[in-house]
């Protein structure tokens, strides 16, 4: 079911501004008539700015009024055909409470898949070649407390963009004629 783009935020400038019934606009916005009486009580929703369907070609103003003559007729959501936009690979923001997550993440793909670029970790975690070359060479502010933890478990990059990465790195190293490393066995990362 497609639903309208900020349905709580639809179902508030309909209650305000349309004589629709709950049950009409619960079924255009996707909720519970309940829900939507919540709102027109005030008892949900409180400081939700209405979004105007029509403003943003979901529905059209006629569609509106006839569904208001007759309880029994429907909203119909205007299906958006433009194409929806792709996300850029590579990196991306990175909140605060993560980013001192980052040397442990690096320090994982050092380890576990040398074969990786430094354009690709840094690519992948969203740092700078010279904070991968800290890593590295273990000049990092924080070097005594880096522990090699999986990026993908501590969100820094998803396991899609890290397979992808790796098997990346795996096409140019035989193309180029040199082996693929094998990652160290598990029992290496708790002797570490």
């Amino acid at each position: 079911m497609t639903l309208p783009l900020m349905p709580k935020a639809t179902a508030v400038w309909l209650i305000e501004k349309t004589a629709l019934t709950f049950t009409q606009i619960a079924d255009f916005c996707g909720m519970h008539p309940l829900e939507v009486q919540a709102i027109a009580d005030g008892e949900v929703a409180q400081g939700i700015v209405g979004y105007d369907p029509v403003a943003n070609v979901q529905t059209t103003l006629a569609n509106i009024r006839q569904c208001e003559a007759d309880p029994h007729a429907r909203l119909k959501l205007i299906v958006n055909t433009l194409p929806m936009p792709k996300r850029l690979k590579g990196s991306r923001y990175t909140p605060v409470a993560k980013r001192n997550d980052r040397p442990d993440a690096i320090a994982f793909l050092l380890r576990n898949f040398p074969q990786l670029s430094e354009a690709q970790v840094g690519k992948l975690l969203g740092t700078t070649k010279d904070t991968i070359q800290k890593v590295r060479e273990r000049t990092h502010w924080n070097s005594a407390n880096i522990k090699p933890r999986d990026p993908v478990i501590l969100g820094l990059c998803s396991q899609t963009d890290l397979n992808a990465a790796v098997s990346q790195a795996n096409e140019r190293l035989e193309r180029e004629g040199r082996t693929v490393p094998v990652p160290p066995p598990p029992e290496a990362d708790e002797a570490a």
